[in-house]
């Protein structure tokens, strides 16, 4: 049993050495004493990276929902599972017991199922942060129906590329969405969309901005009535464990979005036990993740690892600096939150605000701060470690990616010492490998190289839907018998793991390798500086060279701009040396970010090399507008 919770340093240790002897007996044990089981595994792993094709727990039969909801109503019945915290501070926060989201899921599976939805079909679900969204995918899951979540913030073309890409039949949405002080008027996006998406027979509509909209006569419908009208239960179809969970979009380097498919058994297991031991959560615990549902990041540490294991989950509709830039800290006080798991483009845009955003506010109930979406800088670690987390809460900096399932790097907290910008160790079942440019592992301490994983874990994605070439080409081809993350990373004197960024973030510069994350470490340590983005451009002598975009605090605004470049590339000397001074600093009043708060370092590459023929769809992006602005005053 204490596999599944680790308490302390020598336990990891423990637990870690037996994952990577016997992997097979550790996720075994894991998976019969923690989750309910249907018929068993005739398997519990085959695999070959050279296909590559992974399937755990084969021949299992489970459905994810019973797990996630049926086995806690007998004992925790009337706990909350999902704290809906609204937009609005002034609307009541809502508190969906398991008992009340087990009902709400089996009518929602009941709304579909009569819709025709059945086993194997797919759903597109474009719905803001709201309770229709967890009951949704929920109730998809119940069914046997693949889920495909796009975030609610995505252009009609995002929408309707995902659409046909995984040829769903049905659309589930709202009349619009609450974001700060503005409302989206998310209906008309989905019409929108939908005129290049034929397949699509029925679109189910929920109520939450109470706007005007129109309705296509045979198509769409209000979700609130076929609710009303639906049988408060609904047998769960039996899934095989690896039958197909969800669809979820990545972004690809080039070309058109990546549809990761994720099963059902190895997923589950994995999620769980992660969620578990990376904020060992306890029985009276209110946890809180900040990610939109949209993101893996939603699916995994919002919806299926926390129900899996009984917790209390928080579902904010909202944004950080709405109504004032105090609101995360309001909620956490208000509804005493243990766990906290947020971006570093959070933290970093909290930092910059008034230390009374903060301090007004009791944030002792937090145990536990978690990151995730990029490597967080070591001046944000600090302003979050001394100002959230008063020095007595473990920061657990996570690394993994849509691809991954769950969380594979990150500390266990009051088990891992931390150290600011490390996700630190792999977690149990996780066997990471550096490699160099000629394909050797590259084994010892104080090293760098391209990471990747040389054994297969639970939650991994199994293919690309519909172009599996395309996932052997993406992730099993630079390596052999590897997955490549498309990471960097180091891994320093006692075996913890940096991650430096994106291989194609990695710049050569003179015949050095230089990793763009510790470059923008050392820029944003300038009291000036809010935010960079550092990029490599040609260079007729060194091959390439340094191109920094720069985003200025108030207080630099009104400072010397040739002081203020002297000053960044000083300190950049300092921290990593001359060879890793820009060439060209630009400032600029925004960065190009995806939704998820990833700068577009690929845009910024193009236009540093002054190549703005084909900069893909900008359409997707946070701010689009922030392009033409950079274009305009490039060096």
């Amino acid at each position: 049993m204490s596999n599944y919770h680790i308490k302390h340093l020598e336990e990891y240790y423990q637990v870690y050495r037996k994952s990577v002897r016997h992997p097979e007996n550790f996720w075994e044990e894991i998976a019969e004493e923690h989750f309910v089981w249907r018929k068993k595994w005739n398997s519990v792993l085959e695999w070959d990276f050279s296909k590559p094709e992974v399937k755990w727990f084969n021949g299992a039969q489970l459905n994810i929902t019973e797990n996630c909801i049926d086995r806690h109503l007998h004992i925790r019945g009337h706990k909350t599972a999902i704290l809906f915290e609204p937009n609005n501070p002034g609307e009541e926060a809502r508190h969906i017991t398991y008992k009340e989201l087990h009902e709400q899921v089996c009518k929602m599976a009941n709304v579909l199922s009569e819709k025709g939805i059945k086993k194997g079909d797919r759903v597109i679900i474009y719905l803001p942060m709201i309770p229709e969204l967890a009951i949704s995918l929920l109730a998809c899951a119940r069914i046997g129906a693949v889920h495909s979540v796009v975030f609610a913030g995505f252009s009609s073309t995002a929408l309707s590329t995902r659409v046909n890409d995984c040829g769903a039949k049905m659309v589930i949405t709202s009349d619009g969405s609450f974001r700060g002080a503005k409302t989206i008027d998310l209906k008309g996006i989905v019409d929108e969309a939908l005129k290049e998406c034929p397949e699509v027979k029925t679109v189910l509509v929920a109520k939450r901005i109470h706007s005007d909209i129109s309705m296509k006569a045979g198509r769409d419908e209000w979700l609130a009535p076929l609710m009303d009208a639906a049988y408060g239960d609904y047998p769960p179809e039996i899934m095989e464990a690896e039958d197909p969970l969800f669809v979820l979009y990545t972004s690809g380097s080039t070309g058109k979005p990546k549809g990761m498919l994720h099963t059902t058994g190895g997923y589950m297991v994995y999620t769980a036990y992660t969620f578990k031991n990376v904020f060992q959560y306890r029985e009276d615990d209110v946890y809180w993740c900040t990610a939109d549902i949209g993101w893996i990041t939603g699916h995994s540490y919002i919806v299926y690892g926390p129900l899996a294991n009984g917790a209390t989950t928080v579902m904010f509709e909202g944004v950080p600096s709405y109504p004032d830039f105090g609101r995360f800290w309001e909620i956490v006080d208000k509804h005493k939150v243990t766990q906290f798991y947020t971006a570093p483009t959070a933290i970093r845009a909290l930092a910059k605000e008034n230390l009374d955003f903060v301090t007004t506010y009791d944030l002792s109930s937090l145990k536990v701060l978690g990151t995730v979406g990029e490597p967080i800088n070591e001046e944000a670690w600090h302003w979050y470690n001394d100002h959230v987390g008063e020095k007595k809460c473990p920061i657990v900096d996570t690394w993994w990616q849509t691809e991954t399932g769950g969380i594979l790097i990150s500390p266990i907290p009051f088990s891992t010492p931390t150290k600011p910008t490390y996700a630190t160790l792999p977690l149990p079942g996780v066997q990471p490998a550096l490699m160099d440019e000629n394909g050797q592992e590259i084994t010892g301490n104080q090293v760098d190289g391209r990471l990747c994983i040389k054994f297969p874990w639970p939650s991994m994605a199994r293919t690309i839907w519909g172009d599996h070439k395309r996932y052997k080409d993406t992730y099993f081809t630079a390596f052999k018998n590897m997955y490549f993350t498309g990471d960097g990373a180091l891994r320093d004197e006692v075996g913890y793991y940096r991650i430096t960024g994106r291989v194609d973030d990695v710049i050569i510069v003179s015949g050095h390798n230089l990793g763009t994350a510790p470059i923008e470490d050392a820029i944003n340590e300038h009291p000036a500086v809010a935010e960079s983005a550092v990029v490599g451009f040609p260079h007729d002598i060194k091959g390439n060279a340094l191109y920094g975009y720069v985003m200025l605090k108030e207080t630099g605004e009104s400072r010397d701009r040739d002081n203020l470049k002297k000053e960044i590339n000083q300190m950049i000397t300092e921290h990593i040396g001359p060879i890793a001074k820009l060439n060209k600093i630009q400032f600029v009043n925004g960065l190009p970010k995806t939704r998820s708060g990833k700068i577009m370092r690929r845009i910024l590459r193009k236009i540093a090399s002054k190549d703005t023929s084909n900069l893909g769809d900008t359409s997707t992006l946070l701010n689009p507008e922030v392009v033409s602005e950079i274009i305009k005053e490039v060096l």
